[in-house]
């Protein structure tokens, strides 16, 4: 079925899902993974379907219970995923799905049941016309391509996307994912928040109890942004990074402002807060929610122990202690040995975990520093007489680094190709769900 409507790009996240055409450079939505349901259906009278809310509104729906139906990556509950879809098409899309294709998003190693039961949903409650079930790995590998550090433009390389909700390290050779050399780690963004709030809590700060959790998170990151009143009229959590929204929206200020970093060296940053604190400490002002009045706080060695747990994780967890630059290190060694100069040459960071100021710097040195010492060791070993050819490593980073995933989807839904490698809805009522259990790799994107 042939359409002239532009695909649809569903990125569904832990902690949000990102929503937007193909051909644009950000998600015209991003909305918080997450949906309300009422809590007694008495008197509902068939209506409960229609009885429920997504995203912001979600969080300050009182009398309904919040699900977050997303758990590191897999969606768990299949029947709140449908009523989210169906709320971000219509209420927020404004589309009808049967003139669109669509690229949904899935997380490395995720199961064909899962697979199938969303081509049910979209192929059946949605009737979309065409369907492509990207593993975001490959779609960050193409939102790559537009870093100036990208010294290729192929689908090979070792992802390191890290979220809201789960960090995954994915080794990927010309479209294909490696899976049994994929690794996570129990650390992300979530974690890192949670870190924040008991550094807090230890240091006994005067933040009422019940906004720790949320004052965490805005230390970590703080967008400032002033919408039209577009926006507060329809409840809608947009883009705060863009300038424009589906032409009806406009931003009029934008600031970004990141308190958290990583740092080079722990010992020498507390040294540095030592010498000089009134340097290095800032101050935070915050609003009670109930009393409206302001509260102040300090924020010193939070800004960059934060971060620091996903390079030092046992100072949050001590069940856990291998670093995020010894994780990569360890996927690629496990990678056949013909693919392991791509995987180090083209480490490409995704997800807003990996956005700190500093980041890419500690594990660019961090792996070098792995490198060089097996490559000396090599050559110790062989008392000189093998000398290997030095491999080279590559960190890299991109404006859209933070959606990565998304804007991959968009820039292959673009292609020519894509067409052609989805599953269509005659052949969903020809052979069933299972079609989708596997997907066409795309090729070489010239």
């Amino acid at each position: 079925m042939a359409t002239n409507a532009p695909p649809v790009i569903l990125d569904n996240g832990t902690g949000y899902a990102k929503i937007g055409f193909a051909g644009n450079s950000e998600p015209q939505f991003i909305i918080p993974s997450c949906i309300a349901t009422k809590n007694s259906k008495v008197g509902s009278m068939g209506l409960e379907d229609l009885d429920y809310f997504i995203g912001d509104r979600a969080l300050h729906a009182n009398g309904y219970s919040t699900n977050w139906f997303i758990r590191h990556g897999v969606i768990e509950n299949v029947d709140l995923a449908e009523k989210f879809i169906a709320r971000s098409l219509y209420r927020y899309c404004r589309i009808v799905p049967e003139d669109h294709y669509f690229l949904l998003t899935e997380p490395p190693l995720n199961t064909p049941e899962n697979r199938e039961a969303m081509a049910e949903i979209m192929f059946e409650t949605f009737n979309v016309p065409g369907l492509y079930i990207a593993v975001q790995a490959v779609l960050a590998l193409a939102a790559s391509w537009t870093s100036k550090n990208s010294k290729t433009r192929k689908l090979t390389g070792t992802v390191l996307d890290s979220g809201d909700g789960v960090t995954h390290v994915i080794p990927v050779a010309e479209g294909y994912v490696v899976g049994s050399c994929i690794k996570h780690i129990p650390i992300a963004g979530r974690d890192i928040t949670s870190y924040i709030q008991q550094l807090l809590r230890d240091r006994e700060t005067n933040i009422p109890s019940e906004q720790s959790y949320e004052t965490a998170k805005l230390i970590k990151v703080i967008f400032r942004y002033y919408l039209q009143s577009v926006e507060v009229i329809f409840n809608i959590h947009i883009n705060p990074c863009s300038k424009k929204y589906n032409g009806t929206v406009e931003c009029v200020n934008t600031d970004m402002e990141t308190y958290c970093y990583v740092c080079p060296d722990l010992v020498k940053e507390f040294l540095k807060f030592e010498e000089q604190p009134e340097k290095h400490i800032v101050p935070y002002t915050g609003v009670h929610n109930a009393t409206k009045k302001p509260f102040n706080i300090e924020i010193g060695y939070e800004k960059f122990l934060g971060p620091e747990i996903f390079f030092s994780p046992e100072i949050a967890n001590s069940n856990y202690s291998t670093s995020i630059s010894t994780l990569i290190d360890n996927v690629i060694t496990g990678c056949p040995i013909d693919i392991r100069r791509p995987l180090y040459k083209n480490i490409v960071l995704s997800g807003g975990s990996t956005m700190f100021k500093g980041f890419h710097k500690r594990i660019s040195r961090d792996i070098k520093k792995l490198v060089e010492a097996r490559y000396e060791k090599t050559v110790k070993l062989s008392k000189g007489n093998v000398k290997p050819t030095p491999i080279e490593v590559n960190i890299v980073t991109h404006n859209m680094q933070r959606h990565a995933v998304w804007f991959g989807g968009s820039i292959l839904a673009s292609t020519p190709q894509f067409i052609k490698v989805c599953h269509t809805k005659a052949d969903y009522d020809e052979k069933g769900p299972s079609i989708c259990r596997y997907n066409p790799v795309f090729g070489q994107v010239t």
